[in-house]
């Protein structure tokens, strides 16, 4: 289940507030590898640090994006718990952590769980893939520059938020106002227990006038109707329609995965839209060519995805004009937007879309 490796550190590449990245040379190996280092979870690292690593991803090659994860440095000694709250996050494992949750009875916030009436048509973007994020948030950070927006990050993928270059990258331009990690997540500006009051959180503790909910990096599939971690996407849309907010759904569209049950609208959208989700949610389809098109709107009807949900077709064409005003890329499954454009206009169409239900168009 787990594999332990013991390295040494022989430099740091990278160094902030959460994490450091630095390389690593493993007693076995004659090479350096990557680490990262979560600062708060296991205390800060220096060159010639002696470490204690988990491997398991890299012995299985599986895409952690070629880092192994320091467990414990050797060279640090004892370290004691500091601040308020009574949460624990990763709970019964070694590396449980606790942390003051915004709606625990020792947090300032607590009354305002207890005051809580209705999101009132708060808009709330869901997104499938942690890729989806970045283009959500330029859209309207673009067309509305004093826009107030959360990222609500969940614990279906990574759990530490601080593991996201794409949060760090939005924080810093501006394109994210604050950050809530719910679950077993952690690291936000907010920490929340669930998603419902995560969703107060942030329209009503921190005054956001949008909020995008996603995974963190790192969606676990199996090519099994329900064996996916982004199925979670059809709970969040029902929790937010629970609360009287407004739904805005990101559909997963490619035209470029040569996988069969990714292509048009993915089997996973198809899946949380046709029988997961139990509530009505806005769902964006770009306008595209008419071959496209006609692919996409034949799979609606199919599905009576028309009858379930609002499909709104959004022109969604200024997408490249933003990413270059913000000098941003995008990239999902090692593709950017020219080879797989359908993709990121389906985001860009959903930040366009929760733009005009905040007008109440």
């Amino acid at each position: 289940m787990l594999s332990l490796k013991h390295g040494r550190i022989t430099a740091i590449i990278h160094k902030d507030l959460d994490k450091t990245i630095a390389e690593v040379k493993l007693k076995d190996k004659d090479f350096v590898e990557r680490v990262i280092n979560y600062n708060d979870l296991t205390g800060e690292i220096q060159e010639g640090d002696l470490v204690v690593l988990n491997t398991t991803a890299i012995d299985l090659n599986l895409g952690t994006g070629g880092y192994h994860f320091v467990i414990y440095n050797l060279n640090n000694g004892e370290k004691s718990i500091t601040g308020s709250g009574h949460i624990m996050k990763l709970r019964y494992t070694p590396m449980q952590i606790k942390v003051c949750a915004a709606e625990e009875q020792d947090s300032p916030y607590h009354q305002v769980f207890l005051d809580f009436k209705s999101l009132n048509g708060f808009p709330v973007i869901v997104a499938l893939l942690h890729s989806m994020v970045l283009p959500i948030s330029a859209t309207i950070k673009y067309y509305e520059p004093e826009a107030k927006i959360a990222y609500i990050m969940s614990d279906a993928g990574s759990l530490p938020i601080a593991f996201s270059d794409t949060v760090k990258i939005l924080q810093n331009k501006g394109l994210i106002d604050k950050t809530i990690t719910y679950g077993h997540a952690f690291g936000g500006d907010i920490e929340c227990i669930n998603i419902y009051n995560s969703l107060i959180a942030a329209k009503n503790i921190l005054g956001c006038d949008y909020a995008i909910t996603s995974m963190g990096p790192g969606i676990v599939g199996s090519g099994t109707p329900y064996g996916f971690s982004g199925i979670e996407q059809g709970a969040v849309i029902d929790a937010i329609n629970t609360l009287g907010g407004k739904a805005i759904a990101i559909p997963r569209i490619s035209f470029a995965d040569q996988r069969s049950r990714h292509r048009g609208i993915s089997h996973h959208s198809q899946t949380i839209f046709g029988s997961i989700t139990k509530t009505k949610c806005y769902i964006p389809i770009p306008k595209l060519p008419e071959l496209q098109a006609s692919h996409l709107m034949s799979q609606i009807k199919s599905l009576k995805l028309h009858e379930k949900h609002y499909i709104v077709e959004v022109k969604a064409n200024e997408l490249s004009n933003i990413l270059a005003y913000y000098n941003l890329q995008v990239n999902t499954m090692g593709r950017g937007l020219l080879e797989d454009p359908t993709f990121f206009l389906a985001c860009c169409g959903g930040g366009l879309l929760a733009i005009e239900k905040r007008k109440g168009s």
